[in-house]
């Protein structure tokens, strides 16, 4: 059993979505909509369908082929930026679909340059409603090694806890050994923390392990509490919390 909650919705669940919803490309707006759908076909997060009415079909291109899934058939189509097209990343549903998903289009989240709730720009994929992050200030003892050599050691980490995921321990730079931290081109964005503003690799005896630790310089709003503190993978290191040595998880997100 994992020491942390689980996601529980279950695949093809269908809620309203309360938020405005737009969605661009090279600076054009593709969607507006308060009228989305949360549709979740698989447990961790959901996708939007979005009513057609709501979508500027100048940018779709139709395929002319047909896509079956439990949610109905959908006619695939392409997005049109400038003189090139994106094949094959918009679905919108016939009247055949789930209740509550005819005329709806459900658009491959990498196809848009950006995506907003509201006025706050969302990364990745939709924010699960049913998901919490909370990053709470605490005065446990964390310790952080690899192979014996000790990387972190903080009696003020922040603890991010976030549903479906082991929890994050959030360390003062003051608290890291850079000796041992090589920094990486590698970024990463995540919808409810924001994007990545560094990576570092670790070297212990010789050995380089990649992309170990990572940092938000300028989080959410939300998370502010880990803005510029520094996050070690518990899937790729040692831990050690109030002097108690923690299994390494499997999961590997930051």
């Amino acid at each position: 059993m994992a020491d942390y909650p689980k996601a529980l919705t279950q695949v093809d669940h269908i809620e309203p979505v309360p938020r405005r919803i737009r969605a661009f490309v090279a600076g054009d707006r593709v969607l507006d909509t308060t009228r989305a759908r949360y549709v979740w076909e698989w447990p961790y997060y959901p996708q939007y369908y979005v009513p057609a009415e709501d979508v500027n079909r100048d940018f779709l291109v139709d395929e002319r082929q047909t896509d079956k899934s439990r949610r109905g058939n959908a006619r695939l189509h392409g997005l049109r930026v400038g003189e090139t097209t994106r094949g094959s990343c918009a679905w919108w549903y016939g009247d055949d679909a789930l209740a509550g998903l005819a005329d709806t289009i459900r658009f491959d989240w990498a196809a848009m340059d950006a995506w907003f709730e509201e006025d706050e720009q969302v990364f990745v994929h939709p924010r699960n409603p049913y998901a919490r992050v909370d990053a709470l200030r605490s005065t446990r003892r964390v310790r952080v090694e690899l192979d014996g050599t000790v990387l972190a050691d903080s009696a003020s980490p922040v603890l991010v806890f976030e549903t479906g995921l082991p929890t994050r321990y959030y360390l003062n730079r003051t608290d890291v050994n850079f000796r041992h931290l090589v920094p990486s081109a590698t970024a990463s964005a995540c919808p409810y923390k924001g994007r990545t503003s560094n990576y570092w690799s670790v070297r212990v005896n010789g050995t380089d392990h990649p992309d170990l630790a990572w940092s938000y310089t300028f989080p959410t709003a939300a998370l502010l509490p880990i803005a510029g503190l520094i996050a070690f993978y518990n899937e790729k290191v040692d831990l050690i919390v109030d002097g108690e040595r923690l299994p390494r998880p499997k999961t590997h997100f930051s």
